[in-house]
């Protein structure tokens, strides 16, 4: 008896040993890709100042979404004449609906595949009862040491001076892309992007096919993800869909002095609970493991372990990115039960009760898979499912992470920002580049500013704005763009 015991406790030592060996090993080979390290980042030599200057005649006018007839969107687009004359005479320009300017570089070599990159002007209105929370006025362009401050700096006027600033310079050195290059600048991205919309089939239409395209939807990412010490470029592949379901239920209504055992408003709420109780399912498959395999390779020893030997972790890794709302929405399709409405009066029993319920779908999800998911979880015949289907968009489809454009992107970041971790990702937001990938093979999207995790509720709030330091190298990184071109 005693040998046996002996027996099975060194297998079970040799089993831990083998174990310990592969983790080990697998952990040693998970490590970043290696990049080739430049003395110097790149640099355009863009006039810095007269950026930084005109940014900040930019977020002056008062290009508010909701306002889309205000005498500032047109005024924006002859300042953006008159602030870059060789754009202006180098390029044609259309100006398609709701004041959206499409810019085409005529490239010297008409074989090659046009590409598009793409911002807006637009901005998003300033929040009632906040302006006493801005440090300056939010349409001032106050210039201090290091930031341009005002709304539109990071979302996005900020992208499109980088741009137009880059090409400008260009023009002058006397550069040509060899292939055709177009600028689109949408007016009404926060609303839909009708704009880019209409760039769109305006391309089909002219049979024309971009090679790839780049928008705004992800930044460089410094000290914003937890425990990765180093900034992470995310170049984002696709980005969510949308649809937002109303849950509807009816009853007779009457006094709330006599309720029935299920109140209309009850049998809401109870399915409301159900829907949070049970989200979508997700997980690390598709382009979410494409994202956290691509991270965790930066991570320090003991957490690549995790990373590294997913066919052990795998179900524990999820277990905790599904944790925190950042990264838990990365593995799936998310529920946000967002307005519910039911009777008038507090004694008085609702007729009728409903709920919306905001989903932002992952690419891995259809409109009808949410649906089904919906109807099969509350289990309630009921309720009735409503939703506008003129409103609901699928994700949009993924593009390449092999791709010239992606790598052409990938290069230009590290030009421009030196030695940093780039991963492909997941924009969980709408932009508009899910309209311009209509007429593009490939659609990617990130914004060439580093961001920390401060800066995150700037984005449609208070105070936002965007330091002279990333302007110089989103430039630098639009010039080092359009030179692979």
């Amino acid at each position: 008896m005693g040998r046996v015991l002996l027996r099975l406790l060194a297998g079970l030592v040799l089993v831990v040993v083998v174990l310990l060996a592969v983790l080990i090993f697998n952990t040693l080979r998970y490590k970043p890709e290696a990049t080739a390290d430049s003395a110097t980042p790149y640099e355009l030599g863009a006039d810095i100042e007269q950026a930084t200057k005109d940014l900040s005649a930019a977020v002056k006018f008062r290009t508010v979404s909701t306002d889309l007839e205000h005498p500032d969107f047109a005024a924006f687009l002859t300042f953006l004449q008159d602030s870059y004359p060789l754009v202006h005479t180098t390029m044609s320009r259309e100006v398609l609906a709701r004041q959206t300017p499409l810019y085409k570089w005529q490239g010297s070599d008409p074989s090659l595949a046009p590409i598009l990159l793409a911002g807006h002007y637009d901005v998003v209105p300033i929040a009632p009862g906040s302006h006493h929370l801005w440090e300056h006025e939010p349409f001032s362009g106050v210039i201090d040491d290091e930031f341009v401050w005002g709304r539109g700096t990071l979302d996005d006027k900020g992208a499109v001076i980088a741009m137009l600033t880059a090409a400008e310079k260009m023009i002058a050195d006397g550069f040509t892309p060899k292939r055709t290059v177009y600028f689109s600048f949408g007016g009404d991205e926060e609303i839909g992007g009708l704009g880019a919309m209409a760039v769109a089939v305006h391309l089909n239409e002219q049979d024309i096919e971009l090679d790839w395209m780049l928008d705004e939807g992800s930044f460089v990412l410094d000290k914003v993800i937890p425990g990765l010490d180093q900034p992470v470029a995310s170049i984002n592949l696709s980005e969510k869909g949308y649809v937002t379901l109303e849950l509807v239920a009816k009853s007779a209504g009457g006094h709330s002095s006599m309720p029935p055992r299920v109140t209309a408003v009850g049998r809401i709420a109870k399915a409301i609970t159900r829907l949070q109780d049970n989200p979508v399912p997700g997980g690390l498959t598709g382009i979410s493991e494409e994202f956290f395999d691509g991270l965790g390779r930066h991570f320090s020893f003991g957490q690549r372990v995790v990373f590294a030997n997913r066919w052990l972790f795998k179900p524990l890794l999820e277990t905790i990115l599904a944790g925190s709302p950042t990264t838990d929405a990365m593995l799936r399709s998310t529920t946000a039960p967002t307005m519910l409405t039911g009777s008038s009066k507090d004694n008085v029993l609702a007729a009728e009760a409903s709920a919306k319920i905001n989903f932002r779908i992952h690419p891995r999800d259809s409109v009808a898979d949410i649906v089904a998911h919906v109807r099969q979880t509350i289990d309630d015949p009921e309720i009735e499912i409503r939703y506008d289907e003129s409103l609901a968009n699928p994700a949009s489809p993924v593009s390449s992470a092999q791709a010239t454009g992606y790598l052409d992107i990938k290069t230009s970041i590290l030009d421009a920002f030196g030695p940093l971790a780039t991963v492909p990702g997941l924009t969980i937001a709408a932009t508009d580049a899910r309209h311009y990938g209509k007429a593009a093979k490939d659609a990617y999207r990130i914004n060439p500013f580093k961001i920390e995790g401060s800066d995150l509720a700037r984005f449609h709030g208070t105070n936002e704005r965007l330091s002279i330091e990333n302007l110089e190298t989103g430039i630098n990184f639009f010039g080092a763009l359009l030179q692979k071109q």
